[in-house]
């Protein structure tokens, strides 16, 4: 299946409806369940139970983040729960560490992790870098088995796959608003242009301004509104050179979305049989 679930909405609710949840998304047919790293669960003991809770899905970090663990930590964890849950954990890594340049720190992150002297057996499992510009992308397809990108148009995965070339595993996320509402489309991309320097210089790599911020063509380069444009925009990414897209639904609250996951399990049964009878 070319399509899973991302979300945010597992932080702050109890571990029991979180597991519930997990196991729906794996009953609808979806392929890998995404979650990202904030205030919520430390992302490997999270995956762990997600995993524990469904017996096939694959469950990936979306992402963990380096500067919050040391790299033999992270080595150590990605292993035990690839030994445990053999071919169904995929490691993201990404974030942020202040004094440092992005690539520079990954770079030595990567090494960290390669050179940890480990007694744990060397399971192995999918690592992927959130990656954006084509400095990172080509790390990513480099010291890893691909890329995460997280906020960007279809034009950054046909540039990521030239990139990376086309071994490399390209796992793009996807925000989508199911229904019409196009202030919850608004306020995602306004709350990241506000927060996030990069992603900042990334949309300016493909032509967005800063008076482009807030327009309906940004929103509609970043967000799928409605089903029809769901659809469309995973084919869009799948035509531009994607394996898999991840689908972040935004509903402007804080509730973990089953009603429109129950409803994207239709839309990625339609992109499946698109990719099979042409």
């Amino acid at each position: 299946m070319s399509v899973g679930i991302w979300t945010f909405s597992f932080d702050g609710k109890e571990i029991g409806e979180v597991r519930e949840a997990a196991a729906e998304v794996e009953e609808l047919g979806f392929d890998t369940l995404w979650f990202g790293e904030h205030l919520g669960r430390e992302a490997f003991t999270q995956a762990g139970l997600l995993l524990a809770a469904t017996s096939r899905l694959r469950v990936a970090t979306g992402i963990a983040r380096f500067d919050q663990r040391e790299p033999a930590t992270a080595a150590a964890a990605g292993r035990t729960l690839a030994e445990a849950y053999p071919d169904r954990f995929i490691l993201g890594l990404g974030g942020h560490r202040r004094g440092t340049k992005p690539l520079e720190a990954m770079r030595g992150y990567l090494d960290g992790m390669d050179g940890a002297e480990l007694s744990t057996p060397d399971s192995p499992h999918r690592r992927l870098l959130a990656a954006l510009g084509p400095k990172m992308l080509s790390l990513a397809a480099e010291r890893a088995d691909g890329a995460h990108p997280y906020f960007v148009p279809v034009e950054h995965t046909a540039q990521a796959r030239e990139v990376m070339g086309p071994e490399a595993f390209l796992a793009v996320e996807q925000a989508v608003v199911l229904g019409s509402d196009r202030e919850i489309a608004r306020r995602h991309v306004s709350a990241y242009l506000e927060l996030a320097a990069h992603h900042q210089a990334n949309l300016r790599r493909f032509g967005f301004t800063e008076e482009d911020y807030g327009s309906e063509s940004l929103v509609d380069a970043l967000v799928a509104v409605g089903e029809d444009a769901i659809q469309a925009r995973v084919r869009e990414h799948l035509d531009a050179g994607a394996d898999h897209v991840c689908l972040q639904v935004l509903t402007g609250d804080e509730r973990i979305p089953l009603a429109e996951w129950r409803v994207l399990s239709g839309v990625g049964g339609s992109v499946r049989k698109r990719d099979v009878t042409g």
